[in-house]
């Protein structure tokens, strides 16, 4: 049950876009089509699920202070936790190219189309973000991680796929002239964020 909440809380409450502002570069530029955003939001999803887990093994078996007993009693007094940073990036780069190659070899026109923001999904702080949230909460195990990323994940993925939905129908809109292109994207993120702002009326 707790997982159920903790899943439900991280897609609508904590949702990485309207409620901390992560990975604002991507969802700007990449939700002007539902298929390109949908496809870009899978691959977040996919990274946060898969990245989420390992980070959380890596942290909890070879970062945190004391955590390389398993290897040794002479390094109990061992404390990586300062590598965490640097660890945390190098899981989610070296993911990312795995993704990147399966997106170029299974779907080149998605690949084309989500250009550069495709690679620096491994500068996406949705991302670090995550493995950075379950760090400072302290998750007791690794599932607790995967369901904090897969909420993640797919709040990410709402959020982007709505806004793109919604660009989509103001190509036949009247939208003054001053506020076309990214004005009123951010006027539309704006109310996005108001919107999902009714959701912490929910108690979990």
């Amino acid at each position: 049950m707790e997982e159920l909440n903790l899943f439900v809380k991280s897609i609508f409450i904590d949702n990485m876009i309207f409620a901390y502002f992560l990975g604002m570069c991507s969802f700007l530029a990449v939700s002007k089509n539902v298929k390109t955003a949908l496809g870009l939001g899978v691959a977040v999803t996919f990274m946060l699920v898969v990245t989420l887990p390992i980070n959380y093994l890596l942290d909890k078996y070879v970062l945190q202070a004391g955590a390389l007993q398993w290897l040794s009693p002479a390094l109990k007094d061992v404390d990586l936790s300062f590598l965490a940073l640097i660890m945390f990036i190098a899981v989610i780069a070296s993911m990312t190219q795995l993704v990147e190659m399966a997106v170029e070899k299974f779907s080149p026109a998605l690949y084309n189309s989500l250009g550069i923001f495709l690679p620096l999904i491994a500068v996406n702080c949705a991302i670090l973000g995550g493995a950075l949230f379950m760090q400072q909460r302290d998750f007791g195990s690794a599932l607790t991680a995967t369901v904090y990323g897969a909420g993640s994940g797919l709040g990410w993925l709402l959020a982007i796929v709505g806004l793109a939905a919604i660009r989509e129908k103001l190509a036949y809109s009247n939208v003054p002239a001053p506020l076309k292109g990214i004005g009123i994207t951010f006027i539309i993120t704006g109310l996005m964020g108001i919107a999902f702002m009714s959701f912490l009326g929910i108690k979990l």
